[in-house]
């Protein structure tokens, strides 16, 4: 009789051991055969959101049978049961569903004065309170060299209304590296944690072509969203004549609802071109600029997925020019409208992660939300081995 429960107790370790397995998912276009990246993965048992990388690729633990869905504003969206990843490393091919024949619409009123519309709904729409479970991950390059990294598993806990929005944070894990000993202005080197949400839920990146000077300053184009009936592609350009730095701004949205599905900005070369460089102490000289984020709307529930920035500037100092360049990424990971408990002493009031002592509890990294891609990995473990 022992030998037989013994057996049946190791046919179940088995059985939960086998369950509980690192899968991966490789995301390319079925045209081009290139990585499809900013693909959201939605793991339907564990509630789990994923951000494919720059490799199309994206990594989690798979506890038992889940559905999984992926989508992209670009791509046919496409659902599998967990059952079909036969391999540690699976590979799908989406299709993209922009045509190029996206019909403009022409509107009786201005598309500012939608945008504001859209502007002013969606952030009365965002899901407050809310707890949203973040992976951050920052990149810092100083005169060309990786000099700094960090990232982190964060819990926002968001409470109170638009007029009157607060976050309090409360950090799991964090890691943080660098490798070069020069002084960094503190104003450049990370995300502000106090107000991140707030600009996000709020849509400050939107500020400059809300202005009323913007109707001169930029062109905008409001255009049918080609596979979606329900998503119109607003495009805000800066006039051809401009000799001011101004993004370049795409906002697609939900027209029945008026809900905000994804921003993103950049400023172009051909804007950089016309613009002068600044000379004075202080100085910043952009050179490159782009800023994207993603929102999810879940039956009642809506909120951020994730988001992008990337900057590089030249800084004018008295005696030198000091180039640096900051890679941003920001992912929800899980999503809840709940409250939790916790003590004021908990909240975690710095500005960035990168004064904070390293707490590693587990390789949270790996299945964080957003798998580092093989060059970023590479950097990572140069910084981790210099400490």
């Amino acid at each position: 009789m022992k030998k037989i429960v013994a057996f049946l107790f190791l046919v179940s370790s088995v059985g939960v051991l086998s369950q509980n397995v690192e899968k991966s998912i490789v995301l390319l276009d079925v045209d081009t055969n290139l990585p499809i990246e900013d693909a959201t993965v939605y793991i339907s048992k564990t509630k789990q959101t994923l951000l494919s990388n720059a490799d199309g690729a994206v990594s989690f633990i798979l506890n038992g049978v889940s559905n999984i869905q992926i989508t992209h504003s670009s791509y046919d969206a496409i659902k599998l049961r967990s059952t079909i990843l036969k391999e540690k490393v699976n590979t799908f091919y989406l299709k993209n569903s922009i045509t190029g024949l996206e019909e403009i619409i022409i509107t009786k009123e201005h598309p500012q004065k939608i945008l504001k519309s859209l502007v002013e709904n969606s952030i009365n729409k965002l899901t407050i309170p809310a707890r949203l479970k973040v992976y951050s991950r920052e990149f810092f390059k100083l005169n060309g060299v990786n000099s700094h990294f960090n990232d982190g598993l964060m819990n926002f806990q968001m409470f109170g209304n638009s007029k009157n929005f607060k976050t309090d944070i409360l950090v799991e894990q964090n890691r943080s590296y660098g490798i070069v000993n020069e002084e960094i202005s503190s104003d450049v080197l990370g995300y502000n944690l106090n107000d991140i949400m707030q600009n996000y839920y709020n849509f400050k990146y939107l500020n400059p072509i809300l202005e009323l000077s913007a109707k001169k300053e930029y062109d905008f184009l409001v255009k049918a969203y080609s596979k979606n009936e329900d998503y119109n592609l607003m495009l805000v350009t800066p006039v051809d004549n401009t000799k001011e730095l101004r993004d370049d701004f795409s906002i697609l949205y939900d027209r029945k609802k008026k809900m905000i599905i994804e921003v993103s900005s950049f400023i172009s070369p051909k804007t950089i071109a016309n613009t002068k460089d600044r000379t004075s102490v202080g100085s910043k000289n952009i050179y490159k600029s782009l800023f994207k984020t993603i929102y999810r709307v879940e039956n009642s529930n809506y909120y951020l997925v994730s988001s992008k920035e990337e900057i590089g500037f030249q800084r004018i100092d008295k005696n030198t020019k000091t180039n640096i360049e900051v890679k941003n990424y920001f992912v929800t990971t899980n999503f809840s409208n709940h409250s939790f408990t916790y003590k004021d002493s908990e909240v975690f009031k710095e500005k960035t992660l990168y004064n904070k002592k390293n707490s590693i509890l587990t390789n949270y990294w790996d299945i964080s939300g957003l798998a580092a891609t093989a060059d970023e990995q590479a950097i990572i473990s140069i910084m981790e081995t210099r400490e």
